[in-house]
């Protein structure tokens, strides 16, 4: 399939602002989705990587594409690839976030690339999210978003594949479909891979619900900052492969200096996402 490169590459520079109140209300969801606790008042620190909750897009249903997500041409580049998934990211956490602070939210497209993968052609558009509350920054985010061609009948699991190592520490996590659901309302995320089973085996050929990269990321930087006892200056993550909903996965960490090495795995899967987190 041949892309418009020249087209596409007029969405760099493009900006999007959005603001929204971190309220106690919505601590409290987060941490019953993820069986954690902590506080949930007004002045209190906010969980790392809360902010993916917040000040996202409320795209009417009417303008979805089929796959759940926005239809593209947008503040997204319109790229005619039909798969969308986000493939990793960088953070830099320069103050924390409180509850019951107003949250904005300023996105930038700062590159789109084209490159020829093993399975076809990809494109590549990186994202920068400035995240700041109360004259404050809290953080700066990379988002590394790759689209590509649809998969075959059978293409995503006829390989075997090496188990993953298992790490100094580690820690085993129930993917089931509930959480992947309640994950995505938490975020207003309506990609239907996520929760809708016949769409993600019928039409886009994977064996079941895959579980979100950002929801791996985030028990990853929380899981450093409970391992370090505070949260990590910078926290980076690349997306390998897909866990899926029904079985268990784990959270590995590393020693790695001063920095840690952390990495998720479903039950004798391959590694599906790396990561590093420095202080």
């Amino acid at each position: 399939m041949e892309l418009d490169l020249d087209h596409l590459r007029q969405w760099i520079g493009k900006e999007e602002t959005a603001t929204e109140l971190l309220t106690p209300a919505l601590v409290e969801r987060f941490n019953a989705t993820l069986d954690r606790e902590g506080p949930t008042e007004s002045g209190s620190e906010a969980p790392l990587l809360i902010h993916h909750c917040l000040c996202q897009p409320a795209a009417p249903t009417s303008a979805l594409g089929p796959d759940g997500h926005p239809k593209r041409g947008g503040f997204l580049p319109p790229v005619a690839l039909p798969r969308r998934m986000w493939a990793g990211g960088a953070l830099t956490f320069h103050s924390p976030l409180r509850i019951g602070e107003k949250v904005t939210r300023r996105s930038v497209i700062d590159d789109l690339v084209v490159k020829q993968g093993r399975t076809g052609i990809l494109c590549f558009v990186t994202v920068s999210h400035h995240i700041t509350a109360g004259g404050r920054d809290i953080l700066t985010e990379r988002q590394d978003i790759v689209y590509r061609d649809a998969n075959k009948a059978g293409s995503a699991s006829s390989k075997p594949v090496e188990a993953a190592p298992q790490g100094e520490r580690h820690r085993r996590i129930d993917a089931s479909p509930v959480l992947l659901f309640r994950y995505s309302a938490l975020t207003f995320n309506s990609h239907r891979i996520h929760y809708d089973a016949p769409y993600v085996t019928e039409i886009e050929h994977y064996p079941g619900l895959i579980v979100h990269g950002p929801m791996q990321a985030m028990l990853l930087v929380q899981y450093a900052q409970e391992l370090k006892g505070r949260a990590p200056a910078r926290f980076s993550f690349r997306s390998v492969a897909p866990i899926f909903a029904g079985t268990d996965f784990t959270l590995n960490a590393t020693d790695d200096g001063e920095a840690l090495k952390l990495w998720t795995a479903s039950m004798e899967g391959p590694i599906a996402m790396e990561a590093n987190a420095e202080w």
